[in-house]
């Protein structure tokens, strides 16, 4: 089997970063830590190697352009992992793309939201997704790579 036909058979998850993540690495590295997103991005696409699937990583600053991906890239997906940044708090509109994308979505923050301001304590898309996983830095988009590969195969 070719590798591109390798590639299409795989389960794909949809890795959606929000706003400011891209500045990860040199932004409150006391809260988000000193690892940049290319570098978590490389340790999930290596994740996803040995996990069998595939993963398509995408940031934006924009709440549409998340949901475009999401649209775009969902009904080929069988998973989403979504750090929705401070979208997390305001957006009905991207909860709303995650709840009708279908997706075994796990919700991940690299800060304990819990333990900071009380208007991050709340989370529109929890309610629509699987799980969360918060407050394990950069370790928590693997562990929710790896859960939606376990749950996927339970399923």
């Amino acid at each position: 089997m070719s590798e591109a036909a390798s590639q299409a058979t795989l389960p794909r998850v949809l890795v959606a970063h929000g706003p400011n993540l891209n500045t990860l690495g040199n932004r409150e590295p006391a809260i988000y830590g000193s690892m940049t997103l290319a570098e978590i991005n490389r340790r999930l696409e290596a994740r996803a190697s040995e996990l069998g699937c595939e993963v398509i990583c995408f940031q934006s600053n924009h709440e549409g352009a998340l949901i475009d991906f999401l649209q775009e890239h969902g009904p080929a997906a069988r998973g989403l992992v979504i750090n929705p940044g401070g979208l997390t708090h305001t957006s009905v509109s991207l909860r709303d793309a995650v709840a009708g994308s279908g997706l075994l979505a796990v919700e991940v923050h690299l800060s304990n939201i819990h333990a900071r301001e009380p208007f991050r304590h709340r989370s529109l898309l929890a309610p629509v997704c699987r799980g969360q996983v918060i407050g394990l830095g950069w370790r928590g988009y693997l562990l929710a790579l790896e859960a939606i590969m376990g749950l996927l195969g339970e399923a």
